[in-house]
């Protein structure tokens, strides 16, 4: 028997405006909110309309307002379902995402690019199938 991811857990400054931003482009809706004892959001769990363990992990936006002191050493990569990698890279930065520079070299298959909090993430080229 082995383990499986059930969540990421990503903290940001602002849970409500990165929920809206990775469920359009992961096509999640939100399943949960916890609020703060002062009425803010505290975290908002999103994922797939299966919700937590279902066949994808669900991806957990905590509030942290501290400021970030290092690049994390975990990003996420997504891949395109239904059009090429090209498309996806313009419905992405129509959907808020910047390219970013990580130093890459421009010779690789992927596009660097960032949340609007400037959490770097990959468009990897392969097409896969809808899950």
């Amino acid at each position: 028997m082995a383990c499986r991811i059930s969540e990421l857990v990503l903290e940001c400054r602002d849970p409500e405006l990165l929920a809206q931003f990775w469920c359009n482009v992961l096509d999640f809706v939100v399943l949960d909110r916890e609020l703060q004892p002062d009425g803010t959001v505290g975290e908002v769990e999103i994922g797939a309309a299966d919700g937590f363990g279902g066949r994808q992990p669900t991806i957990i936006l905590s509030r942290n307002d501290d400021p970030a002191t290092a690049k994390p050493r975990l990003h996420i990569d997504v891949n395109a379902t239904d059009r090429d990698q090209d498309a996806e890279l313009e419905r992405l930065l129509a959907l808020g995402a910047r390219p970013a520079d990580v130093g890459q070299t421009g010779d690789e298959q992927w596009h660097v690019l960032a949340d609007p909090e400037g959490n770097a993430f990959c468009l990897l080229k392969a097409r896969l199938p809808a899950v």
